[in-house]
């Protein structure tokens, strides 16, 4: 691989997702900062830094997916120790953002938790974070410090446009993620459709009625997060019953807790397709399930960031 040339870069890991991190380095250029993640007999997390780091800008990258609470108290330890050791900037490099979810007050005395975890981070000492598909657009108000906000989609549309799929429908499995279908149908030039559903409580949701033209085609759900597959495995069962022709599904966020993969293995879904911002374990990539990278994206945001260059131009 060819060296990026300026040392003042210095990429770490933490444990969430390594593999992730590895590609972002060889990408960019750079070999991954030396340190080690260790738990203490009682599960204390411990962090040792094994290289200077002064004066550097350095990049963190941690998905807070399962178990989230583990990942955010390694990142939040890990700022400090970078903070201590003399850092110039920590930006911290969150392809998944864990209670992203908890991101307004639904019913009463209910929390606020994405608004926590970013006050969290801000006070424990990160300059920046660079992040890909937020649950709500709005989360980014949630910090006082620059928040870089990637997008997924593009990466999506081209693995779709490259399947040369005949009478394409893209399909929101519900209105909160009508933006997101918009902008795949508008890479892929084709209509939208929108599931009307009601969610009577967490991870639990009915089909009501199918907003649009889905009749003979090929419908391509998208949205943000699969956890359970309860809301996409009913929406493309809802499809197929109402004259689809066939069915595939994606996502940025491959959570997958629970029963999602037998419920996708049952399902109507020919094709799951997410990107690789959670690291996926063994039992959960199977022949329906197509993981992309979102490597070379990331690391060309880091780039960026650090030249100060435009990141928006990237989605042009």
């Amino acid at each position: 691989m060819s060296q990026y040339a300026d040392k003042k870069l210095k990429l770490f890991t933490l444990n969430s997702n390594s593999k992730l991190a590895a590609d972002i380095a060889s990408f960019i250029g750079v070999e991954l900062g030396k340190c080690s993640v260790s738990r203490f007999s009682d599960g204390e997390v411990q962090i040792n830094i094994d290289e200077s780091i002064r004066g550097c800008d350095v990049y963190v990258v941690q998905s807070t997916s399962a178990p989230v609470n583990e990942h955010i108290m390694e990142l939040l330890i890990m700022i400090d120790a970078l903070k201590r050791a003399s850092a110039k900037t920590v930006n911290i490099v969150m392809p998944y953002y864990g209670y992203a979810r908890q991101d307004r007050k639904a019913r009463s005395r209910e929390p606020i938790t994405a608004k926590l975890v970013a006050n969290l981070l801000e006070t424990a000492g990160a300059s920046r974070v660079i992040t890909l598909d937020l649950h709500a657009p709005q989360i980014q108000g949630f910090f006082d410090i620059p928040i870089d906000h990637l997008m997924g989609v593009p990466i999506l549309a081209e693995y779709f446009e490259g399947k040369n799929l005949n009478d394409i429908v893209i399909v929101s499995p519900d209105h909160g993620g009508v933006t997101r279908a918009r902008k795949m149908a508008d890479r892929l030039k084709a209509p939208i459709a929108i599931i009307d559903k009601r969610r009577p409580r967490p991870n639990v949701a009915e089909v009501m009625s199918i907003v649009g033209n889905i009749d003979g085609k090929t419908a391509i759900l998208i949205d943000d997060i699969i956890d359970t597959a309860g809301t996409i495995t009913l929406a493309a069962n809802a499809l197929v019953e109402n004259g689809a022709k066939e069915v595939y599904a994606c996502c940025t966020h491959p959570v997958l807790s629970g029963p999602a993969i037998e419920r996708i293995q049952n399902s109507k879904i020919k094709e799951l397709v997410v990107t690789n911002s959670i690291a996926l374990s063994e039992e959960k990539i199977t022949e329906k399930v197509t993981e992309l990278s979102v490597a070379a994206l990331i690391g060309e945001a880091i780039i960026r960031v650090h030249e100060e260059q435009s990141v928006s131009t990237l989605f042009d």
